[in-house]
């Protein structure tokens, strides 16, 4: 992924106001972010913790998804949930809800899109084995990192095509 700026972030999301996407927090670190590392910038915010962003390059150009986390009781150690994305297995917390309102008149009404991601929004760091999951044991896949990639963006593609419709 390319290098982003506040700007670039703040005028790229497409299910938010323009109020919305001025105040929100960015990513602490985000003069320090490995771009070469990633497929899509994602991250939660730290002052409101059921909130996250998503911002990557699509057909058009940046496009930027706010997203709504759904809290509740967290899931025991043992038990596993996978994410959409990228597929990756993780127990407890590792895997949330998180739901983006769709665009146009369809999100004026309040209708949403949902769809459980890794709760770090770190699903690149994971498929290029930069991060590991709290497993323990990550389960094997014999895809290249540049077909897992490619299907991450292709799930992200999906979703993103669900909250555009």
């Amino acid at each position: 992924m390319r290098p982003l700026t506040e700007t670039d972030i703040r005028t790229s999301f497409v299910n938010c106001s323009k109020g919305e996407a001025k105040r929100l927090d960015l990513p602490a670190d985000l003069d320090a972010t490995a771009w070469d590392d990633l497929d899509f910038l994602g991250w939660r915010d730290p002052g409101a913790p059921g909130r996250a962003y998503l911002v990557t390059e699509h057909a058009n150009g940046l496009l930027g998804l706010s997203l709504r986390t759904v809290t509740g009781a967290a899931r025991g150690f043992t038990s596993r949930s996978m994410c959409a994305l990228c597929l990756t297995t993780h127990s407890g917390g590792g895997v949330v809800l998180m739901s983006a309102r769709r665009t146009g008149g369809a999100g004026r009404q309040g209708n949403t899109v949902g769809q459980y991601f890794c709760s770090d929004l770190a699903c690149s760091l994971y498929i290029r084995g930069i991060r590991d999951t709290t497993v323990g044991r990550t389960l094997e896949e014999t895809l290249p990192t540049e077909e897992k990639i490619a299907r991450t963006l292709r799930n992200l593609d999906a979703f993103i095509g669900r909250v555009t419709a």
